[in-house]
Order: C-alpha cells, then structure tokens, then sequence
C-alpha cells in the first residue's frame, strides 16, 4: 500500500524518483525496477520471485532422504546433537544446522525448547570438580549406577565408570582415577550423600566436624569438600546426566553390550574419550589449579579406616580376628591402639603409628 501511494505521487510528478524512493527506504534504481513490474502484472508484480526458485546450493532431496531415513532406522529416539556426532563420524559433510533444520522439516524431532541462565563456571580447571553417580536401566534387565567426575570450568570428565551402588568405594576409585590422571585438585562439589556427609537432620546442614571415611580421606590429601544444598546448585553434573541417560543405554544397546565390564570398557575406549571431544570448552581464564600429587601411597589414604584397641591375646577384632605378630621392636601389642584399613582390593592391615 505504501508502494502504491509513492507510485501514485511520483507519476502525478509531485515526487522525483529519489525523493519517493527515500519514501520507501530503498534506493532510486529498486523503485524504478518495481515501477517497471508494477506497471507490467499489477501487484504480483512486486512478490520476491525468489520464493519459487531452489537454491543451487540447497543438497540434494535424495541426500536429505538418506540422512532422514538413516536417522528413523538406526538411531530413533536420539537428540539432535547425539545423531549429528555419529553422523559426522560416518563420514557426514553437513552442519549440525543443516541436519536439525531438516529433521524437524520432517517431523523426525521436535523442536526444543530454550535454556535459563546458566551460573558462570569455575575459571580454572581442578577448582571445583563434580562427583556424582546416576541410578538408570543403562541396560536392558538391570540397573547400575554411573559415577562421573567431571570439572566444573571445562566440562571434562576425568572419570566415568558403572558400578552395582554409588558408595564410599565408588567414590574413592573416581577420585584415584581423576588424581592419577590430572592431580591433586583444590575442592570436591559433592550431594549430601551418607558416604560423603554425616546430616544429623534430613535436609539439613551437613556436620562438618563429623567426617565420614570419604570425608577423612579428603583431608589428609588437602581437598576442601563443597555439599550442594539444592537440585539446582548440580545443575551442570545433572545435565550431563540427562546427556548420558539419553546417549548411553542407546549405544550399549548398539554394540549389543549387556555385562558391566564390558560396558566399562566400551565407557573407557569410546564414550569418555567422545564426550570430552565434543562437550569440553576451554576454561575461562588461562592456567590449572591442578598440581602434582606429593602422596606416595594413595592406597592407604584411599580406604576405610578403623580405629581399634589390641585384645590381652594381642589379637584385633575387626569382623574376623587377626593376629599381630611379635617384632624386634615390641614383643606384642596388648592395649595399643591401632588402625585397620580396608583397601580397595579388600585385603586389611593393621598400622601403629607409621608401621
């Protein structure tokens, strides 16, 4: 309507071309070349004729098929971003745009909707590590948990395994495999689980001054435990679990895996190392907060350790009775106190003092 009324104007050469293009917003040559069709079809004139003309860089309609249909038989049910990391490791040359924008054209997804605002990361890596474990039916007939142990500015995950339940145990092989991989690092983000915090009311503030045998091992090796107090505050471990929870029982189920050690190996050699290469990012600000690790001995550090008294018949109670035997030093140990430790292979000493 505007366009007809400059037009209308401009032939009454009450308007020069520039001053009726300037009208428009368009420059002197557009207005006469819309001039030109208007006065030749009237008002289909000025449609955009491209609107029913293909693109000579739109792919090819059998390429969009082959992707589509390869999508609904082999990976059904997968996310966009999921599907589009196997693509391209099969050898795929499109964008992760092109490939969404044609499988929502499809109908093969949905489209989903936007995030909040996301809490701004720690700016190094090793400041603030995550530990958490996921109950899931990672496969068919069975429920397992997974623990990760991801870093809170790149996203990176130094550990990820399955196990029968998330305890101490569980905890301590993903903090070995995070130090013996990076080293020591400044503080664990944890939940309040039992085996990580002692809560004398449910829901409430943790006990620090009651350490649990995690909590005990934290200390010794100077790495300051943070409990998350709300769903909210784990948001960044939660989301790669929903990642994990999406990809993870469709994988194994694709490789036809269904025992936990060789979902553990598939976890090792395939999944950790093509997480971290598409979900890691740098971290925001350039250096580590990791450093080496000073401890010769993480198997005693590492573990469960008990304190008990040596019996008059210089024997430990310690679920079966053990034995000390008599040294150079000390002909027995009656009424010592001492330390049994229960290591990750199961196997028990006895410690006084250093020895």
């Amino acid at each position: 309507m505007l366009f007809e009324e400059a037009h209308s104007v401009w032939t009454e050469r009450r308007l020069t071309q520039e001053e009726a293009a300037q009208l428009l917003g368009v420059s002197a040559r557009t207005f006469r070349r819309w001039s030109s069709r208007y006065e030749e079809d009237g008002i289909e004139g000025l449609r955009d004729r491209r609107l029913s003309r293909a693109s000579h860089r739109a792919a090819p309609v059998d390429e969009v098929m082959r992707m589509v249909d390869r999508y609904r038989t082999r990976h059904e049910g997968w996310n966009v971003r999921h599907f589009y990391s196997w693509y391209r490791r099969d050898g795929g040359t499109r964008s992760y745009g092109w490939v969404k924008d044609h499988l929502q054209k499809s109908g093969a997804v949905s489209k989903s909707k936007g995030r909040g605002k996301r809490r701004e990361p720690a700016p190094w890596p090793g400041m603030l590590p995550h530990q958490d474990g996921s109950d899931h039916a990672w496969v068919e007939g069975a429920r397992w948990d997974l623990i990760v142990t991801m870093d809170d500015a790149t996203n990176e995950h130094y550990s990820m395994f399955l196990c029968e339940e998330e305890g101490t145990w569980s905890s301590f092989r993903g903090v070995r495999e995070t130090i013996e991989a990076k080293g020591l690092f400044c503080s664990l983000y944890t939940d309040r689980g039992s085996h990580y915090w002692d809560t004398p009311a449910a829901g409430g503030k943790v006990d620090r001054d009651n350490p649990t045998q995690f909590g005990r091992a934290m200390a010794r090796l100077g790495i300051e435990m943070v409990p998350a107090y709300s769903p909210e505050a784990r948001g960044r471990s939660e989301r790669a679990f929903g990642t994990h929870q999406g990809r993870l029982p469709k994988e194994l189920a694709a490789a036809g895996i269904a025992d936990m050690e060789s979902a553990n190996r598939y976890l090792r050699e395939v999944c950790l190392p093509a997480f971290n290469a598409e979900f890691a990012r740098p971290a925001r600000e350039e250096g580590s907060a990791f450093v080496a690790c000073a401890e010769p001995a993480l198997d005693d550090i590492l573990c469960e350790i008990r304190e008990r008294v040596v019996g008059r018949d210089n024997c430990v109670r310690f679920e079966r009775m053990t034995q000390l035997p008599a040294d150079r030093r000390r002909p027995h140990h009656i009424k010592a106190r001492v330390k049994v430790r229960r290591h990750a292979d199961g196997a028990l000493s006895v410690w006084h003092g250093p020895r």
